[in-house]
């Protein structure tokens, strides 16, 4: 008969990925959430949680082939309308 694992031993590893820019306390308060969320969702202890944050460079994240630093230079005020029709 094989062994069955108890649900709550199971350490959940959450992995995140932001755009640099973000401050120590928002950083803090979206993993006391997140925590939360996932003590009350999956059953388990808050010390068996883990959050992994990568921070991206906005020179490391693209949509439709545009940095993301590129789209925030776009869409910032005053900003010239470079495409070409």
């Amino acid at each position: 008969m094989k062994k069955q694992r108890r649900r709550n031993t199971v350490m959940p590893i959450i992995q995140m990925n932001l755009l640099e820019g973000r401050t120590v306390e928002q950083k803090r308060n979206v993993v006391a959430a997140i925590t939360e969320a996932v003590v009350r969702t999956l059953g388990v202890n808050p010390d068996q949680v883990r959050i992994l944050i990568n921070e991206l460079g906005v020179e490391h994240f693209s949509v439709a082939g545009q940095t993301a630093a590129m789209r925030q230079a776009a869409a910032a005020p005053g900003a010239a309308n470079t495409k070409e029709l």
